[in-house]
């Protein structure tokens, strides 16, 4: 493809994914394909001969969309946003066509210079602490997803407690990791990963009205590990949880990690960017004086496309110790210098996109205003749904929900438990098939409830009203 073609067929995919964005409210939010139907359109063989890429874009809307769930969709409440804009995109094909390796800074400087340019600016717009700089001890890399960003974390502190020693010799004892049943899954999978195991992530016991993670178990929980011979490693704090962005006591759970010396990863992947907003950043309260890591997510609410999720260190030698290695093809004077981050040490791959411009992007083009903005709308939008549900006597409202999700459930008291949540199930799946919402749900307590996410930039007053009614309707 020339650059006359590309120029061609370009402002032809730049205009497809303006009027996508235009038209997004004509499609069914989730998708409505059957399970092997996408493939059974596609030709089972490769083309021998190139084909046009008009008939690329042509197959893209007979064959493609139908199998797509539009996340972009202002009726999309599932799961949490997944964000992308305007900016974000445009810094991404900057970012494809600029075709960049960013893995050390020899490979592109402009690649990583830029991107501790943008996670210093994060980090001041959150708040976080003036040593998670990366002209600090500490400093942010972006990675590609918080799972990836809890697998570092889980390294860095298994270096950390075996005195500097993992990295080379490995786990010669037992260890462990400590969450609460809401943390995410990937801390799990990490555990797994780096040998810890599964069977030694200790779960310890939430506040009934919070569903927090409770310190005093913790601290039983670990003191019970160290008499029983293991190595307690790390704790994850979530702040926001996937199931009910429930806010885990960061302060406390601290301070039981500083007694013992743990490792304190504190997972914000959500609700973190929410701190962009002064009047929400309570939110951090603990996060200065004790994490170790810290994450979020800009790719969830914060306008950038998938993937950009920032981790921070507050000391990232750990880090570096347990995944620097330097082959005689990586070695160049500027890393020989010490002068110089090489950001293959601060994440699993070697090699790297240069992710940090379509950050940059969002970071000018909305500025702290305009991101502000965007989490003040959404958080509105998820409150006034929440004094809807409140006010309905046939429904329960899940508390606390301070930001952009809301928990809730319709009430069938003449149906037991299970019942009631067989029957909540079937009404939400009963909404996602009708194409005009979607809906997720969790489980609490052994209760199912829906889960209703505000946070899409398309998303209106009217989506959530809207979205209301249906729900009342269903239920009936």
């Amino acid at each position: 493809m020339s650059p006359e073609e590309f120029r061609q067929f370009g402002k032809q995919v730049v205009d497809w994914i303006a009027d996508y964005y235009a038209g997004i409210e004509s499609h069914p939010v989730r998708s409505q394909v059957r399970p092997g139907e996408v493939r059974a359109q596609l030709p089972a063989h490769p083309p021998e001969q190139g084909e046009p890429f008009e008939q690329v874009l042509s197959d893209l809307d007979a064959l493609l969309v139908p199998g797509v769930t539009h996340w972009q969709h202002p009726n999309f409440f599932a799961y949490f946003p997944a964000n992308a804009s305007g900016p974000a995109i445009l810094g991404d094909l900057l970012s494809s066509g600029l075709g960049v390796q960013g893995m050390v800074w020899a490979t592109s400087p402009a690649c990583t210079e830029l991107e501790t340019v943008v996670v210093d600016w994060l980090a001041e717009l959150l708040g976080l602490p003036e040593h998670f700089r990366t002209d600090a001890v500490g400093g942010g890399v972006i990675q590609d997803s918080a799972s990836s960003a809890a697998l570092v974390a889980c390294l860095a502190a298994l270096q950390r407690v075996g005195d500097g020693q993992v990295a080379s010799r490995g786990i010669t004892r037992r260890h462990t990791l400590y969450v609460s049943e809401h943390t995410h899954s990937s801390l799990e999978r990490a555990a797994r990963m780096v040998g810890v195991g599964a069977d030694n992530v200790r779960i310890v016991d939430v506040d009934r009205d919070t569903l927090g993670m409770n310190p005093e178990h913790l601290d039983v929980l670990i003191a019970e590990d160290l008499a029983a011979g293991a190595v307690p490693t790390m704790v994850c704090a979530t702040i926001g949880t996937t199931s009910t962005t429930a806010i885990d006591p960061v302060r406390a759970v601290g301070e039981v990690c500083r007694r013992h010396g743990v490792w304190l990863h504190v997972d914000a992947a959500y609700a973190g960017v929410a701190a962009v907003c002064p009047e929400l950043r309570w939110i951090n309260d603990g996060v200065a004086e004790f994490a170790d890591s810290y994450c979020t997510n800009a790719h969830k609410w914060l306008l950038t496309n998938f993937d950009c999720s920032v981790l921070w260190m507050a000391d990232r030698r750990p880090m570096i110790d347990a995944l620097s290695i330097l082959p005689e093809y990586l070695r160049n004077p500027a890393t020989a210098s010490g002068e110089v981050i090489d950001y293959r040490d601060w994440q699993v791959p070697l090699g790297r996109r240069f992710r940090a411009l379509k950050l940059w992007s969002v970071l000018r083009w909305y500025g702290a205003a305009g991101l502000r903005e965007h989490i003040r709308t959404s958080v509105g939008l998820a409150q006034e749904f929440a004094a809807w549900v409140r006010d309905d006597p046939r429904f329960e409202l899940l508390q606390p929900h301070p930001l952009g999700l809301v928990c809730f459930r319709p009430l069938f008291p003449e149906l037991a438990t299970e019942d009631a949540n067989d029957r909540t199930y079937r009404l939400m799946e009963a909404l996602n098939e009708s194409g005009e919402l979607y809906l997720t749900h969790t489980k609490v307590a052994g209760r199912t409830l829906l889960r209703l996410a505000v946070g899409s930039p398309q998303t209106e007053r009217r989506h959530v009203l809207a979205a209301w009614k249906q729900i009342q309707e269903a239920v009936g």
